[in-house]
């Protein structure tokens, strides 16, 4: 395994970390039985960071990532990263909430479903512009101090709100949407952004020393270069709300980069997710990559990744073929 060290974080962290979502059962072929197996072969494997959030299969998620670790007897072996400020009501429909009783609340509930006494990395999952961020920043000081949270990061905030945050206290990871297809981009799931990642939070984090943690690194799929333009998933997979996969977007682009990528890809002999994760890898701004992944077989051919390394010839060859989507 590669770990990697930034100023604001005592630990190193693993270079490929595991992202939670697909544990709630929001994407298609994860069950309890193949988390359990994922978690223990990636400890196993030397990865110690695990991302999870109480929305990701409406709290399902951090029961059974609390419950293998319990089980298993595995919570001191990995750096837990959890979030807060997603709430819902019987119609599972979200809100953004970062007041003070609501994360008093989460914070609380968060730590029983993981069965832990502290969160190592506490993260605030989408900006809450009807709270100020001062309420919010003294709310987690008191956490923080209370034992509950080790770090804070923040998680696809403005890098105005980030400074502004760092006026009341220390930030020390931020989390972004960041792959070889969507770069500087201004929408998830159609949910606007307020960063790009390149332009904005890469000088940030460098200057500060602050972890970047990439999520959906592989595009949710579409960089492993096995899709097609339609029928990807089945009715349930959360993945049909991505608009980059719908029949109405003008995903050609998209489509056209992931064939030349495929056929650089061929002329290494590696396979496209192998490339798209060590792009990442290489980046320096990259802490660990949040890798969702179904079965620890596809858990191991994710960490092939890790054995061999990019020239710059090549990462210049790269640079030419994604160009047309660095801002999209």
């Amino acid at each position: 395994m590669i770990y990697k060290k930034v100023n604001k974080i005592k630990e190193e962290i693993s270079a490929i970390g595991i992202g939670c979502w697909n544990f709630g059962g929001d994407w298609d072929n994860v069950t309890d039985q193949s988390v359990r197996q994922i978690v223990c072969s990636a400890i196993e494997e030397g990865i110690n960071f695990f991302d999870v959030a109480p929305v990701y299969g409406f709290h399902h998620a951090e029961t059974i990532l609390g419950k293998v670790l319990k089980q298993e007897g595995l919570r001191n072996k990995i750096f837990l990263a959890s979030k807060c400020g997603l709430r819902w009501g019987d119609d599972r429909v979200t809100r953004n909430d970062l007041s003070r009783n609501s994360i008093f609340e989460e914070i609380d509930a968060s730590l029983t479903r993981l069965q832990t006494d502290h969160i190592d990395l506490y993260q605030l999952h989408w900006p809450d512009h009807t709270t100020s961020i001062k309420e919010t920043a003294e709310t987690l000081k008191e956490v923080q101090k209370a034992g509950k949270i080790r770090y804070v990061g923040l998680s696809n905030f403005s890098q105005r709100d980030v400074e502004e945050f760092e006026s009341f206290m220390e930030i020390h990871a931020q989390q972004g949407l960041y792959n070889m297809l969507e770069r500087n981009t201004s929408q998830y799931h159609n949910i606007p952004l307020e960063y790009k990642t390149e332009q904005e939070v890469f000088p940030h984090v460098r200057r500060e020393g602050q972890a970047f943690l990439p999520y959906s690194p592989l595009c949710q799929g579409l960089l492993t270069g096995s899709f097609h333009r339609l029928g990807n998933f089945s009715k349930n997979d959360i993945r049909n709300q991505n608009p980059k996969f719908s029949a109405d977007s003008n995903n050609d682009i998209y489509f056209k980069i992931v064939e030349d990528l495929k056929a650089f890809s061929g002329r290494l002999g590696k396979p496209l997710y192998e490339v798209a994760i060590n792009w990442l890898r290489q980046k320096d701004e990259i802490t660990s990559i949040i890798a969702g992944v179904k079965s620890p077989e596809e858990l191991k051919k994710n960490l092939k990744s890790l054995t061999w390394t990019l020239d710059q010839g090549l990462l210049d060859e790269i640079e030419k073929i994604i160009a047309p989507v660095c801002l999209l």
